[in-house]
Protein backbone atom coordinates (compact mmCIF):
# COMPACT_ATOMS: atom_id res chain seq x y z
CA UNK A 1 0.00 0.00 0.00
CA UNK A 2 1.23 3.47 -0.81
CA UNK A 3 1.41 4.90 3.05
CA UNK A 4 3.95 1.57 3.23
CA UNK A 5 6.26 3.43 1.67
CA UNK A 6 7.90 6.89 2.54
CA UNK A 7 7.39 9.89 0.28
CA UNK A 8 10.58 11.00 -1.64
CA UNK A 9 11.90 14.16 -0.15
CA UNK A 10 12.26 17.44 -2.16
CA UNK A 11 15.23 17.26 -4.84
CA UNK A 12 16.35 13.64 -3.62
CA UNK A 13 16.19 11.06 -6.77
CA UNK A 14 12.71 9.15 -6.94
CA UNK A 15 12.90 5.35 -6.82
CA UNK A 16 11.58 4.83 -9.95
CA UNK A 17 14.74 6.00 -11.64
CA UNK A 18 16.36 2.78 -12.67
CA UNK A 19 18.65 4.19 -14.75
CA UNK A 20 20.52 7.51 -13.08
CA UNK A 21 20.13 9.57 -16.25
CA UNK A 22 16.49 9.23 -16.85
CA UNK A 23 14.75 11.96 -15.92
CA UNK A 24 17.29 13.53 -13.93
CA UNK A 25 15.54 16.67 -15.09
CA UNK A 26 11.78 17.42 -16.38
CA UNK A 27 12.23 15.67 -19.77
CA UNK A 28 11.49 18.27 -23.43
CA UNK A 29 9.96 17.70 -26.35
CA UNK A 30 6.85 16.90 -28.50
CA UNK A 31 3.78 14.90 -28.17
CA UNK A 32 1.50 13.92 -31.40
CA UNK A 33 -2.13 13.55 -29.08
CA UNK A 34 -2.83 17.33 -29.41
CA UNK A 35 -3.48 17.36 -32.88
CA UNK A 36 -5.01 14.01 -33.90
CA UNK A 37 -7.66 14.98 -30.55
CA UNK A 38 -8.17 18.48 -32.23
CA UNK A 39 -10.86 19.41 -34.44
CA UNK A 40 -9.15 22.29 -35.81
CA UNK A 41 -9.53 22.28 -39.48
CA UNK A 42 -7.41 20.18 -41.54
CA UNK A 43 -5.70 18.26 -38.71
CA UNK A 44 -7.61 15.34 -39.10
CA UNK A 45 -8.59 14.96 -43.08
CA UNK A 46 -9.49 11.29 -42.57
CA UNK A 47 -11.73 11.08 -39.55
CA UNK A 48 -10.64 11.30 -36.12
CA UNK A 49 -7.18 10.65 -34.98
CA UNK A 50 -6.02 10.60 -38.19
CA UNK A 51 -3.32 12.86 -37.76
CA UNK A 52 -1.10 10.09 -36.44
CA UNK A 53 0.73 8.76 -39.35
CA UNK A 54 4.38 8.16 -39.47
CA UNK A 55 5.13 10.97 -42.47
CA UNK A 56 3.50 13.71 -39.90
CA UNK A 57 5.37 12.46 -36.98
CA UNK A 58 8.70 12.22 -39.03
CA UNK A 59 7.84 15.78 -40.12
CA UNK A 60 7.12 16.98 -36.73
CA UNK A 61 10.41 15.02 -35.37
CA UNK A 62 12.60 17.29 -38.50
CA UNK A 63 11.09 20.28 -36.92
CA UNK A 64 11.94 19.51 -33.60
CA UNK A 65 15.97 19.22 -34.74
CA UNK A 66 15.75 21.84 -36.36
CA UNK A 67 14.33 24.38 -33.62
CA UNK A 68 14.05 23.07 -30.76
CA UNK A 69 16.61 20.58 -30.18
CA UNK A 70 19.32 23.23 -29.59
CA UNK A 71 17.26 24.29 -26.59
CA UNK A 72 17.00 21.09 -25.03
CA UNK A 73 13.96 19.38 -26.17
CA UNK A 74 14.72 15.82 -27.41
CA UNK A 75 11.69 13.62 -27.16
CA UNK A 76 9.58 12.65 -30.32
CA UNK A 77 6.38 10.84 -28.53
CA UNK A 78 3.87 8.74 -29.67
CA UNK A 79 0.52 8.62 -28.69
CA UNK A 80 -2.60 6.31 -28.89
CA UNK A 81 -3.63 4.65 -32.21
CA UNK A 82 0.09 3.54 -33.81
CA UNK A 83 -1.62 0.02 -33.46
CA UNK A 84 -4.98 1.14 -34.54
CA UNK A 85 -6.53 1.70 -37.96
CA UNK A 86 -8.62 4.99 -39.12
CA UNK A 87 -11.19 2.81 -38.13
CA UNK A 88 -9.67 2.61 -34.62
CA UNK A 89 -9.46 -1.28 -35.11
CA UNK A 90 -6.39 -2.83 -33.41
CA UNK A 91 -3.81 -4.89 -34.84
CA UNK A 92 -1.67 -7.35 -32.51
CA UNK A 93 1.51 -9.68 -33.18
CA UNK A 94 0.79 -13.55 -32.09
CA UNK A 95 1.94 -13.66 -29.14
CA UNK A 96 -1.41 -10.43 -27.96
CA UNK A 97 1.33 -7.53 -28.42
CA UNK A 98 0.41 -4.38 -30.16
CA UNK A 99 1.71 -4.18 -33.89
CA UNK A 100 1.93 -1.39 -36.39
CA UNK A 101 -0.93 -0.18 -37.96
CA UNK A 102 0.43 -0.39 -41.49
CA UNK A 103 -1.82 1.84 -42.90
CA UNK A 104 -0.50 4.90 -40.12
CA UNK A 105 3.29 3.18 -39.90
CA UNK A 106 4.12 1.10 -42.84
CA UNK A 107 7.77 0.57 -42.24
CA UNK A 108 6.69 -0.59 -38.48
CA UNK A 109 7.84 1.50 -35.34
CA UNK A 110 11.63 0.32 -35.45
CA UNK A 111 11.77 1.93 -38.37
CA UNK A 112 10.31 5.58 -36.64
CA UNK A 113 12.53 5.06 -33.77
CA UNK A 114 15.52 5.03 -35.95
CA UNK A 115 14.76 7.80 -37.83
CA UNK A 116 14.21 10.01 -35.07
CA UNK A 117 17.30 8.60 -33.59
CA UNK A 118 19.53 9.28 -37.03
CA UNK A 119 18.03 13.09 -35.78
CA UNK A 120 19.63 12.99 -32.18
CA UNK A 121 16.27 12.91 -30.66
CA UNK A 122 14.67 10.07 -28.32
CA UNK A 123 11.88 8.39 -29.38
CA UNK A 124 8.72 7.51 -27.38
CA UNK A 125 5.85 5.07 -27.41
CA UNK A 126 2.01 4.81 -25.88
CA UNK A 127 0.20 2.11 -24.11
CA UNK A 128 -2.78 1.57 -21.84
CA UNK A 129 -1.89 -0.50 -19.39
CA UNK A 130 -3.83 -4.09 -18.80
CA UNK A 131 -4.41 -6.52 -22.11
CA UNK A 132 -6.62 -5.24 -24.19
CA UNK A 133 -9.76 -7.12 -24.86
CA UNK A 134 -9.18 -7.57 -28.20
CA UNK A 135 -5.93 -8.97 -27.78
CA UNK A 136 -7.27 -11.81 -25.33
CA UNK A 137 -7.91 -14.04 -28.58
CA UNK A 138 -10.45 -16.59 -26.11
CA UNK A 139 -7.58 -16.80 -23.70
CA UNK A 140 -5.37 -18.81 -26.58
CA UNK A 141 -2.82 -16.09 -27.26
CA UNK A 142 0.69 -17.81 -26.11
CA UNK A 143 2.66 -15.58 -24.36
CA UNK A 144 6.02 -14.89 -26.07
CA UNK A 145 9.25 -16.48 -24.15
CA UNK A 146 6.66 -17.77 -21.61
CA UNK A 147 6.50 -21.35 -22.48
CA UNK A 148 3.06 -22.65 -21.29
CA UNK A 149 1.64 -19.50 -20.47
CA UNK A 150 -1.69 -17.80 -22.57
CA UNK A 151 -3.91 -14.74 -22.45
CA UNK A 152 -5.88 -16.88 -20.65
CA UNK A 153 -3.62 -17.12 -17.83
CA UNK A 154 -2.72 -13.35 -17.68
CA UNK A 155 -5.79 -12.42 -16.40
CA UNK A 156 -8.90 -13.17 -13.90
CA UNK A 157 -11.65 -15.46 -14.71
CA UNK A 158 -14.05 -13.11 -14.39
CA UNK A 159 -12.66 -11.00 -16.83
CA UNK A 160 -12.81 -8.12 -14.99
CA UNK A 161 -11.74 -4.92 -16.81
CA UNK A 162 -9.55 -2.12 -15.67
CA UNK A 163 -7.74 1.37 -16.70
CA UNK A 164 -10.14 4.72 -17.79
CA UNK A 165 -11.86 3.33 -20.17
CA UNK A 166 -12.55 -0.18 -18.88
CA UNK A 167 -10.97 -1.36 -22.77
CA UNK A 168 -8.62 -4.02 -20.77
CA UNK A 169 -8.68 -6.63 -19.17
CA UNK A 170 -7.31 -6.60 -15.57
CA UNK A 171 -3.78 -8.76 -15.39
CA UNK A 172 -3.41 -10.90 -12.37
CA UNK A 173 -0.20 -10.89 -11.07
CA UNK A 174 -0.63 -14.14 -8.61
CA UNK A 175 0.05 -15.63 -11.83
CA UNK A 176 3.69 -15.48 -13.15
CA UNK A 177 2.67 -15.41 -17.12
CA UNK A 178 1.45 -12.29 -15.92
CA UNK A 179 4.45 -10.44 -15.34
CA UNK A 180 6.00 -12.14 -18.38
CA UNK A 181 3.58 -10.43 -20.69
CA UNK A 182 4.49 -7.26 -19.44
CA UNK A 183 8.27 -8.04 -20.21
CA UNK A 184 7.70 -9.26 -23.28
CA UNK A 185 6.01 -6.08 -24.24
CA UNK A 186 9.08 -4.15 -22.55
CA UNK A 187 11.58 -6.25 -24.62
CA UNK A 188 9.64 -5.39 -27.84
CA UNK A 189 10.10 -1.69 -27.17
CA UNK A 190 13.44 -1.93 -25.94
CA UNK A 191 13.98 -4.29 -29.41
CA UNK A 192 12.49 -1.50 -31.48
CA UNK A 193 15.11 1.23 -29.65
CA UNK A 194 12.27 3.20 -27.57
CA UNK A 195 13.63 5.73 -24.97
CA UNK A 196 10.18 6.47 -23.31
CA UNK A 197 6.41 4.50 -22.69
CA UNK A 198 3.63 6.21 -21.69
CA UNK A 199 1.48 3.92 -19.69
CA UNK A 200 -2.20 5.53 -19.76
CA UNK A 201 -5.79 5.15 -17.67
CA UNK A 202 -3.61 4.24 -14.79
CA UNK A 203 -5.45 4.15 -11.51
CA UNK A 204 -5.96 4.57 -8.84
CA UNK A 205 -7.17 7.47 -10.81
CA UNK A 206 -7.72 8.41 -14.20
CA UNK A 207 -11.22 8.98 -12.65
CA UNK A 208 -11.43 5.73 -11.12
CA UNK A 209 -11.30 3.67 -8.09
CA UNK A 210 -11.33 0.57 -6.75
CA UNK A 211 -9.62 -2.50 -6.50
CA UNK A 212 -10.09 -3.42 -10.43
CA UNK A 213 -8.30 0.10 -11.29
CA UNK A 214 -5.39 -0.26 -9.01
CA UNK A 215 -2.71 -0.75 -10.96
CA UNK A 216 0.15 -0.04 -8.67
CA UNK A 217 0.89 -3.71 -9.48
CA UNK A 218 1.23 -2.78 -13.21
CA UNK A 219 3.36 -0.45 -13.01
CA UNK A 220 5.90 -2.12 -10.24
CA UNK A 221 6.20 -4.65 -12.91
CA UNK A 222 6.56 -2.30 -16.07
CA UNK A 223 9.63 -0.87 -13.87
CA UNK A 224 11.32 -4.19 -13.45
CA UNK A 225 10.82 -5.34 -17.11
CA UNK A 226 12.20 -2.10 -17.81
CA UNK A 227 14.86 -2.64 -15.75
CA UNK A 228 15.78 -6.22 -17.33
CA UNK A 229 15.98 -4.87 -20.52
CA UNK A 230 18.94 -2.92 -20.09
CA UNK A 231 17.58 -0.55 -21.93
CA UNK A 232 17.13 3.40 -19.93
CA UNK A 233 13.30 3.92 -21.11
CA UNK A 234 11.27 6.77 -19.08
CA UNK A 235 8.12 5.21 -17.79
CA UNK A 236 5.64 8.03 -18.22
CA UNK A 237 2.03 7.59 -15.93
CA UNK A 238 -1.41 9.32 -17.15
CA UNK A 239 -3.70 10.53 -16.09
CA UNK A 240 -5.29 12.61 -13.16
CA UNK A 241 -3.19 9.65 -10.71
CA UNK A 242 -4.25 9.49 -7.28
CA UNK A 243 -2.26 11.63 -4.80
CA UNK A 244 -2.70 9.00 -2.04
CA UNK A 245 -0.72 6.93 -4.18
CA UNK A 246 2.19 9.26 -4.61
CA UNK A 247 4.54 7.51 -2.85
CA UNK A 248 4.11 4.22 -5.69
CA UNK A 249 4.14 6.67 -8.54
CA UNK A 250 7.48 7.97 -6.95
CA UNK A 251 9.17 4.61 -6.65
CA UNK A 252 8.04 3.01 -9.71
CA UNK A 253 8.24 5.70 -12.01
CA UNK A 254 9.65 9.03 -13.43
CA UNK A 255 6.43 10.86 -14.12
CA UNK A 256 3.01 11.13 -13.38
CA UNK A 257 0.08 13.45 -15.05
CA UNK A 258 -1.64 15.04 -12.13
CA UNK A 259 -4.37 16.10 -14.25
CA UNK A 260 -7.07 15.43 -16.91
CA UNK A 261 -5.93 15.82 -20.69
CA UNK A 262 -5.66 19.87 -21.33
CA UNK A 263 -6.93 19.53 -24.73
CA UNK A 264 -10.16 20.80 -25.42
CA UNK A 265 -11.38 18.60 -28.06
CA UNK A 266 -12.80 21.72 -29.82
CA UNK A 267 -11.71 23.40 -33.01
CA UNK A 268 -8.59 24.67 -31.42
CA UNK A 269 -6.15 22.49 -29.25
CA UNK A 270 -6.58 23.92 -26.01
CA UNK A 271 -8.66 27.05 -24.38
CA UNK A 272 -8.01 28.89 -21.68
CA UNK A 273 -10.88 27.70 -19.38
CA UNK A 274 -11.21 24.42 -20.17
CA UNK A 275 -7.46 23.72 -20.10
CA UNK A 276 -5.21 25.96 -18.34
CA UNK A 277 -6.92 27.49 -15.24
CA UNK A 278 -7.71 24.86 -13.23
CA UNK A 279 -4.31 23.60 -13.07
CA UNK A 280 -3.90 26.23 -10.56
CA UNK A 281 -5.53 24.78 -8.10
CA UNK A 282 -4.19 20.95 -8.95
CA UNK A 283 -0.75 21.93 -8.45
CA UNK A 284 -0.21 23.10 -5.27
CA UNK A 285 -0.94 19.62 -3.87
CA UNK A 286 1.83 17.73 -5.57
CA UNK A 287 4.43 20.52 -5.52
CA UNK A 288 6.44 18.63 -2.80
CA UNK A 289 6.43 15.01 -4.51
CA UNK A 290 8.55 15.83 -7.49
CA UNK A 291 12.35 15.78 -7.57
CA UNK A 292 15.13 14.07 -10.16
CA UNK A 293 13.95 10.86 -11.00
CA UNK A 294 10.14 11.76 -10.97
CA UNK A 295 8.22 14.94 -11.99
CA UNK A 296 4.55 16.37 -11.92
CA UNK A 297 3.52 16.20 -15.59
CA UNK A 298 0.86 19.17 -16.02
CA UNK A 299 0.48 17.73 -19.95
CA UNK A 300 0.95 19.00 -22.98
CA UNK A 301 2.36 22.54 -23.33
CA UNK A 302 0.46 24.29 -26.49
CA UNK A 303 1.50 27.86 -27.06
CA UNK A 304 3.20 27.56 -30.06
CA UNK A 305 0.53 29.21 -32.30
CA UNK A 306 -1.72 31.35 -31.32
CA UNK A 307 -4.32 30.82 -33.67
CA UNK A 308 -3.77 27.16 -33.46
CA UNK A 309 -3.72 26.95 -29.84
CA UNK A 310 -7.31 29.35 -29.26
CA UNK A 311 -5.21 31.80 -26.44
CA UNK A 312 -4.17 35.15 -26.21
CA UNK A 313 -0.71 36.01 -26.00
CA UNK A 314 -0.98 36.58 -22.57
CA UNK A 315 -2.29 33.32 -21.53
CA UNK A 316 0.44 31.66 -23.89
CA UNK A 317 2.93 32.55 -21.23
CA UNK A 318 1.06 31.91 -18.25
CA UNK A 319 0.63 28.74 -19.29
CA UNK A 320 4.23 28.12 -19.93
CA UNK A 321 5.42 30.44 -17.04
CA UNK A 322 3.28 27.84 -14.96
CA UNK A 323 4.82 24.76 -16.34
CA UNK A 324 8.27 25.87 -15.90
CA UNK A 325 8.33 26.98 -12.00
CA UNK A 326 6.22 23.52 -11.58
CA UNK A 327 9.14 21.69 -13.09
CA UNK A 328 6.90 19.57 -15.31
CA UNK A 329 7.49 18.15 -18.63
CA UNK A 330 7.64 20.72 -21.30
CA UNK A 331 6.04 18.89 -24.43
CA UNK A 332 4.44 20.62 -26.71
CA UNK A 333 1.46 19.24 -28.53
CA UNK A 334 1.59 22.01 -31.28
CA UNK A 335 2.50 21.67 -35.34
CA UNK A 336 6.31 22.56 -35.05
CA UNK A 337 6.09 23.07 -38.47
CA UNK A 338 3.33 26.24 -38.48
CA UNK A 339 4.95 27.76 -35.45
CA UNK A 340 4.31 31.62 -34.93
CA UNK A 341 7.22 34.10 -34.40
CA UNK A 342 5.63 34.32 -30.52
CA UNK A 343 5.13 30.88 -29.98
CA UNK A 344 8.85 29.79 -30.75
CA UNK A 345 10.19 32.91 -28.61
CA UNK A 346 8.11 31.25 -25.83
CA UNK A 347 9.47 27.88 -26.27
CA UNK A 348 13.23 29.14 -26.55
CA UNK A 349 13.69 31.68 -23.86
CA UNK A 350 16.62 29.69 -22.49
CA UNK A 351 16.21 31.54 -19.04
CA UNK A 352 12.45 30.23 -18.45
CA UNK A 353 13.80 26.83 -19.49
CA UNK A 354 16.33 26.87 -17.00
CA UNK A 355 13.84 27.42 -14.66
CA UNK A 356 12.12 24.10 -15.00
CA UNK A 357 15.64 22.57 -15.28
CA UNK A 358 17.39 23.49 -12.38
CA UNK A 359 17.03 20.43 -10.50
CA UNK A 360 15.45 22.77 -7.31
CA UNK A 361 11.77 21.94 -6.40
CA UNK A 362 8.76 22.54 -8.08
CA UNK A 363 6.98 26.68 -6.68
CA UNK A 364 3.84 26.89 -5.06
CA UNK A 365 1.52 29.63 -3.99
CA UNK A 366 2.76 32.26 -1.36
CA UNK A 367 -0.40 33.96 -0.88
CA UNK A 368 -4.08 32.50 -1.21
CA UNK A 369 -5.54 31.28 -4.15
CA UNK A 370 -7.72 34.04 -5.75
CA UNK A 371 -7.87 36.31 -8.76
CA UNK A 372 -4.11 37.29 -7.87
CA UNK A 373 -1.69 34.99 -6.84
CA UNK A 374 2.19 35.02 -5.94
CA UNK A 375 4.02 31.74 -6.47
CA UNK A 376 7.44 31.10 -5.43
CA UNK A 377 10.80 28.46 -4.54
CA UNK A 378 13.85 28.79 -3.50
CA UNK A 379 16.33 28.08 -5.87
CA UNK A 380 19.54 25.91 -5.15
CA UNK A 381 21.89 28.86 -5.62
CA UNK A 382 19.92 30.41 -2.85
CA UNK A 383 17.79 33.00 -5.33
CA UNK A 384 14.11 32.60 -5.69
CA UNK A 385 11.99 32.01 -8.05
CA UNK A 386 8.55 34.08 -8.48
CA UNK A 387 5.78 34.37 -10.56
CA UNK A 388 3.21 36.98 -10.44
CA UNK A 389 -0.18 35.86 -11.99
CA UNK A 390 -3.28 37.78 -12.74
CA UNK A 391 -6.32 34.87 -13.16
CA UNK A 392 -8.89 37.64 -13.38
CA UNK A 393 -10.64 38.79 -16.89
CA UNK A 394 -9.60 42.30 -16.68
CA UNK A 395 -6.01 44.23 -15.76
CA UNK A 396 -4.95 43.55 -11.95
CA UNK A 397 -1.78 44.62 -9.92
CA UNK A 398 -0.18 41.92 -8.34
CA UNK A 399 2.42 42.25 -5.48
CA UNK A 400 4.88 39.57 -4.34
CA UNK A 401 6.03 40.90 -0.69
CA UNK A 402 9.94 40.18 0.32
CA UNK A 403 8.69 39.29 3.39
CA UNK A 404 6.39 35.81 2.17
CA UNK A 405 9.72 34.77 1.04
CA UNK A 406 11.51 35.44 4.52
CA UNK A 407 13.63 38.73 3.77
CA UNK A 408 13.24 42.29 4.19
CA UNK A 409 15.07 44.83 2.42
CA UNK A 410 16.68 45.23 -0.75
CA UNK A 411 16.91 42.77 -3.49
CA UNK A 412 18.39 42.45 -7.34
CA UNK A 413 15.27 41.60 -9.77
CA UNK A 414 15.44 39.72 -13.38
CA UNK A 415 12.59 39.74 -15.52
CA UNK A 416 13.20 36.48 -17.25
CA UNK A 417 10.39 36.74 -20.34
CA UNK A 418 12.23 39.80 -21.23
CA UNK A 419 15.55 39.14 -20.02
CA UNK A 420 17.07 41.87 -18.35
CA UNK A 421 17.49 42.79 -14.83
CA UNK A 422 15.43 45.60 -13.42
CA UNK A 423 17.67 46.58 -10.93
CA UNK A 424 17.00 46.77 -7.01
CA UNK A 425 13.13 46.46 -5.37
CA UNK A 426 12.66 47.48 -1.46
CA UNK A 427 10.51 44.98 0.39
CA UNK A 428 8.39 44.38 -2.50
CA UNK A 429 7.91 44.16 -6.20
CA UNK A 430 4.25 45.23 -7.75
CA UNK A 431 3.07 45.09 -11.82
CA UNK A 432 0.00 45.75 -13.41
CA UNK A 433 -0.94 42.72 -15.49
CA UNK A 434 -3.74 41.88 -17.89
CA UNK A 435 -6.60 39.22 -18.20
CA UNK A 436 -5.01 35.97 -17.41
CA UNK A 437 -1.18 37.57 -17.37
CA UNK A 438 1.92 36.57 -15.79
CA UNK A 439 5.64 37.69 -14.95
CA UNK A 440 8.15 35.80 -13.91
CA UNK A 441 11.55 37.15 -11.85
CA UNK A 442 14.37 35.98 -10.22
CA UNK A 443 14.98 37.41 -6.80
CA UNK A 444 18.44 37.93 -5.23
CA UNK A 445 18.06 38.50 -1.24
CA UNK A 446 20.70 41.63 -0.79
CA UNK A 447 18.78 42.76 2.59
CA UNK A 448 18.53 40.73 5.98
CA UNK A 449 16.67 38.13 7.12
CA UNK A 450 12.99 38.60 8.22
CA UNK A 451 12.93 39.18 12.14
CA UNK A 452 9.45 37.96 13.12
CA UNK A 453 8.02 36.52 15.83
CA UNK A 454 6.14 33.49 15.93
CA UNK A 455 2.82 32.21 17.79
CA UNK A 456 1.91 28.81 17.76
CA UNK A 457 -1.77 28.03 16.89
CA UNK A 458 -2.05 25.71 20.28
CA UNK A 459 -0.85 27.60 22.80
CA UNK A 460 -2.71 27.72 25.76
CA UNK A 461 -3.54 31.47 25.86
CA UNK A 462 -5.22 31.73 22.88
CA UNK A 463 -9.23 31.24 22.37
CA UNK A 464 -10.71 28.00 20.58
CA UNK A 465 -14.49 28.23 20.36
CA UNK A 466 -16.93 26.02 18.42
CA UNK A 467 -15.53 22.48 17.42
CA UNK A 468 -12.15 24.08 17.46
CA UNK A 469 -9.61 21.35 19.07
CA UNK A 470 -5.47 20.81 19.62
CA UNK A 471 -4.39 17.78 17.75
CA UNK A 472 -0.77 16.51 17.25
CA UNK A 473 1.24 17.22 14.58
CA UNK A 474 4.50 15.91 13.83
CA UNK A 475 5.54 18.28 11.25
CA UNK A 476 4.05 21.36 12.65
CA UNK A 477 6.86 23.54 14.47
CA UNK A 478 5.43 23.18 18.34
CA UNK A 479 4.23 19.26 17.69
CA UNK A 480 0.93 20.37 17.68
CA UNK A 481 -1.93 22.42 15.54
CA UNK A 482 -5.57 23.36 16.13
CA UNK A 483 -7.80 21.73 13.92
CA UNK A 484 -11.43 21.14 13.55
CA UNK A 485 -12.43 24.15 12.83
CA UNK A 486 -15.56 23.97 10.94
CA UNK A 487 -18.87 25.57 11.06
CA UNK A 488 -18.24 28.29 12.76
CA UNK A 489 -15.22 26.93 14.81
CA UNK A 490 -12.56 29.42 15.36
CA UNK A 491 -8.94 29.66 16.81
CA UNK A 492 -8.67 33.06 17.93
CA UNK A 493 -4.42 33.55 18.82
CA UNK A 494 -3.89 36.27 21.50
CA UNK A 495 -1.12 38.86 22.12
CA UNK A 496 -0.04 39.50 18.92
CA UNK A 497 2.45 42.79 19.46
CA UNK A 498 2.82 45.02 16.77
CA UNK A 499 5.20 47.97 17.20
CA UNK A 500 3.43 50.74 15.71
CA UNK A 501 -0.10 50.54 13.62
CA UNK A 502 0.08 49.53 9.75
CA UNK A 503 -0.68 47.17 7.30
CA UNK A 504 1.29 43.39 8.28
CA UNK A 505 2.79 40.08 5.94
CA UNK A 506 2.07 37.59 8.31
CA UNK A 507 2.78 34.19 7.27
CA UNK A 508 0.58 31.67 8.55
CA UNK A 509 1.99 27.77 8.38
CA UNK A 510 -1.30 25.53 8.14
CA UNK A 511 -1.93 22.23 7.00
CA UNK A 512 -4.70 20.77 4.48
CA UNK A 513 -5.38 17.95 2.15
CA UNK A 514 -7.25 19.99 0.39
CA UNK A 515 -7.86 23.40 -0.75
CA UNK A 516 -9.74 25.02 2.26
CA UNK A 517 -11.00 28.43 3.08
CA UNK A 518 -10.73 30.06 5.98
CA UNK A 519 -12.25 33.97 7.05
CA UNK A 520 -8.98 36.17 8.23
CA UNK A 521 -8.86 39.14 10.40
CA UNK A 522 -7.04 41.00 12.99
CA UNK A 523 -9.01 42.38 16.21
CA UNK A 524 -12.28 43.18 15.56
CA UNK A 525 -12.08 43.74 12.06
CA UNK A 526 -14.22 42.64 8.70
CA UNK A 527 -13.36 39.53 8.08
CA UNK A 528 -11.98 38.14 4.33
CA UNK A 529 -12.38 34.14 3.45
CA UNK A 530 -9.34 33.36 1.86
CA UNK A 531 -8.48 30.01 -0.41
CA UNK A 532 -5.64 28.46 1.21
CA UNK A 533 -3.97 25.72 -1.41
CA UNK A 534 -3.36 22.04 -0.37
CA UNK A 535 -0.83 21.46 1.21
CA UNK A 536 -1.04 17.93 -0.34
CA UNK A 537 -1.63 15.44 2.77
CA UNK A 538 -2.78 16.04 6.35
CA UNK A 539 0.88 15.41 7.32
CA UNK A 540 2.64 18.11 6.07
CA UNK A 541 2.87 21.77 6.33
CA UNK A 542 3.08 24.74 4.01
CA UNK A 543 2.72 28.56 4.64
CA UNK A 544 1.21 31.16 2.43
CA UNK A 545 1.29 35.00 3.37
CA UNK A 546 -1.97 37.39 4.55
CA UNK A 547 -2.48 41.12 4.80
CA UNK A 548 -3.68 42.27 8.07
CA UNK A 549 -3.65 45.25 9.96
CA UNK A 550 -2.10 45.44 13.31
CA UNK A 551 -2.47 48.38 16.13
CA UNK A 552 0.36 49.47 17.83
CA UNK A 553 0.55 47.26 21.03
CA UNK A 554 -1.41 43.85 21.23
CA UNK A 555 -4.06 42.39 18.86
CA UNK A 556 -5.48 39.38 18.07
CA UNK A 557 -5.71 37.54 14.74
CA UNK A 558 -9.05 35.23 14.36
CA UNK A 559 -9.07 32.23 12.07
CA UNK A 560 -13.31 31.03 11.73
CA UNK A 561 -14.26 28.15 9.38
CA UNK A 562 -18.14 30.24 8.90
CA UNK A 563 -20.31 27.76 7.26
CA UNK A 564 -17.89 24.76 6.08
CA UNK A 565 -14.05 23.21 6.64
CA UNK A 566 -11.12 25.46 7.26
CA UNK A 567 -7.55 24.26 7.25
CA UNK A 568 -5.66 22.87 10.37
CA UNK A 569 -3.52 26.06 11.88
CA UNK A 570 -0.16 25.16 13.05
CA UNK A 571 1.17 28.66 14.06
CA UNK A 572 1.42 32.71 12.32
CA UNK A 573 5.23 34.27 12.02
CA UNK A 574 4.66 38.46 12.65
CA UNK A 575 7.35 40.46 11.32
CA UNK A 576 8.77 42.39 14.30
CA UNK A 577 8.90 45.75 12.08
CA UNK A 578 6.75 46.56 8.98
Amino acid sequence: ASDEQPATAPGTAAAGAVHPGVAARPYLGWTSWSMQSSKYPGLNPDGDYSYLTESNVLKQADALARKLKPYGYEYVNIDAGWWRDFAWQPRFDEYARQTAEPSRFPRGMKAVADDIHAKGLKAGIYLPVGLEKEAYADGAAPIWNAPGCTTADIVYPDLRTTNGWDSAYKLNFANPCAERYIDSQAQMFADWGYDFLKLDGVGPGSFKSGDNYDNVADVAAWQRAIAATGRPIHLELSWSLDIGHAADWQRYSNGWRIDTDVECYCDTLVTWENSVDDRFDDAPAWSRKAGPGGWNDLDSLNVGNGAMDGLTRAERQTYMTLWAISKSPLYTGDDLTRLDEYGLSLLTNREVIAVDQNGGPPARPLTPAGDQQVWGTRNPDGSWTVALFNLADAPAAVTADWASLGFTGKAAVRDLWNRKNLGAYRNKLTATLPAHGSRLFTVRPGGAELVATSYEAEAPTNTLSGNASVAGCDACSGGQKVGNLYLGGKLRINGVAAKKAGLYTINVAYVSGDARSVTVYANDGNGTSLKFPSTGDWGTVETVSVQLALKAGTNTVTFDSADWYAPDIDRIDVPQTR
